[in-house]
This record gives C-alpha cells, sequence and structure tokens, in this order.
C-alpha cells in the first residue's frame, strides 16, 4: 500500500476526478450546506437567546436531528426526493439537506449560547441609554455573542466537511469518491490518501476559523485588551457597550 506514491502521482493532481477537483467538489457541497443552515440557525438562535422563549422545543428538535443516521437519512431521502428530479440534482438535493441538518444545531446553540451569556447588567445599560430592541440586539447581542457562535460555525464546518463523504454513496463527486473508488477496487492506497486529504483539509479550514477568530472578535470580549485602551476605573456595562460599537 504505497500512500505516498498515491498521493504524489501527478496523475491525481490534473483533470476531472483529480485530487484538487474533488476536493473543490467536497468544499462546494459543504459551503452551500453551510449557508443555508446559517440563514436558518442565526435567526433562530437570536431569537432563542433574547427572548428566552422555545429553547425547550426549538433547542431540543435541533439536538435531536444529532440522533439521525446520516447515511440512513440521505438513502431515505434520495428514495423520497429523487423522483420528483430527472437530473443529478436528484442526488444533490438530499445530499444537501442531510449536510444542512447536521450543521444546525451548533450554529444555533452558538448563537442562542453566546446572547445568554452576556451580563444582563449590559443590556439594562442599553435600554437605559434609550436602545430600541433591534439595537440591542445588531448592536450589543450579536457582536457580545460573536466567539461562541464562531465557536458553533467551526463545529458546523468541521462536521460537513467531514461527513460530506457520504454524498459519495449516491454517486455525487467529493473526496469520498477515493474512499468508495478504492475500496471498490480494492485500492487502499486510494482511501488512504482521500482519507488523508480530507483531513488536511479539515486541519487547514481549523486553522483558517482560529486565524479569522483572531481577527474579527473584539480583543475586549477575549480579554486580551491592553491597559491603557481600557482605564481601569470604566464599569463593566460601559466597556461591554464600547466592545459592541455602542
Amino acid at each position: 500500500m504505497d500512500i505516498v506514491g498515491w498521493l504524489t502521482d501527478p496523475a491525481h493532481w490534473t483533470g476531472a476526478g483529480s485530487i484538487p477537483f474533488q476536493a473543490g467538489m467536497h468544499l462546494l457541497y459543504s459551503v452551500i450546506a453551510l449557508v443555508f443552515a446559517a440563514v436558518i440557525a442565526v435567526p433562530l438562535g437570536i431569537f432563542v437567546g433574547h427572548t428566552g422563549k422555545g429553547d425547550s422545543v426549538i433547542m431540543g428538535s435541533a439536538n435531536a436531528v444529532r440522533a439521525l443516521p446520516t447515511l440512513g437519512l440521505l438513502i431515505l431521502l434520495v428514495m423520497v426526493i429523487a423522483p420528483a428530479f430527472s437530473s443529478n440534482l436528484a442526488f444533490v438535493v438530499p445530499s444537501l439537506v442531510v449536510l444542512v441538518l447536521l450543521a444546525i444545531p451548533p450554529i444555533l446553540s452558538g448563537v442562542a449560547s453566546g446572547i445568554r451569556a452576556i451580563d444582563r447588567s449590559v443590556i439594562d445599560a442599553a435600554r437605559g441609554m434609550g436602545y430600541s430592541t433591534a439595537q440591542i440586539i445588531w448592536r450589543i447581542e450579536v457582536p457580545c455573542a460573536l466567539p461562541l457562535t464562531l465557536s458553533g460555525m467551526r463545529g458546523a464546518t468541521l462536521q460537513v466537511v467531514s461527513t460530506a463523504t457520504v454524498a459519495a454513496y449516491v454517486s455525487l463527486d467529493g473526496l469520498g469518491r477515493f474512499i468508495i473508488d478504492g475500496r471498490a477496487a480494492n485500492d487502499y492506497a486510494e482511501m488512504a490518501g482521500g482519507a488523508l486529504v480530507l483531513a488536511a483539509l479539515a486541519i487547514l479550514l481549523e486553522l483558517a476559523f482560529a486565524a479569522f477568530g483572531r481577527i474579527a472578535v473584539s480583543p475586549g470580549l477575549t480579554r486580551r485588551v491592553v491597559s491603557q485602551a481600557v482605564p481601569a476605573v470604566e464599569d463593566t456595562a460601559t466597556r461591554a457597550l464600547s466592545v459592541a460599537g455602542a
């Protein structure tokens, strides 16, 4: 089993079905699923975190989705949805639905937990300054919840990227193609090579999220404030409001 030989073979790096092509398709499916998941989960997370309502129903339902067997759900959705399409969408749509369902819980939990973790004195101070509900949400709660929101997004991304290999079970492209095709041909070098490329992709995305978090999150929210920038006499509510961009 020559894994290094398979990875360094120039034939595997050019043309359709190559490592770059399959990695690109893998990322495409993952990004589309994450965008749809964020569109659903972020508003729900803001609602749950801000109002405190629907916690047991919304969060419970989202977490229950995690218990669903991914591959079994994919096959079921293909059987149900495929007859409605005559193109490759018969397999793309079920795959994306499975990945979206997988990504929603961590994003939803991250947003809601981030908002609920905010000191209530900060919200009271904002109301005392005349902030409307919309201003409190978008200028206080959402920015202050950014660290946990990014943490949820990072968890969702790693789960989706690692699970998107199931798309190969329904004849779609992606890094799972190497694992499925390698298993069919008893080519264990291809299987192991595909798995290593997938692991490398996940690590790169993890590093990218860590770097983005250091740039996007205010130092005040990660306790990395330079002492000269924040006077010692500044109270907690004023500091949090300034960090949020009030």
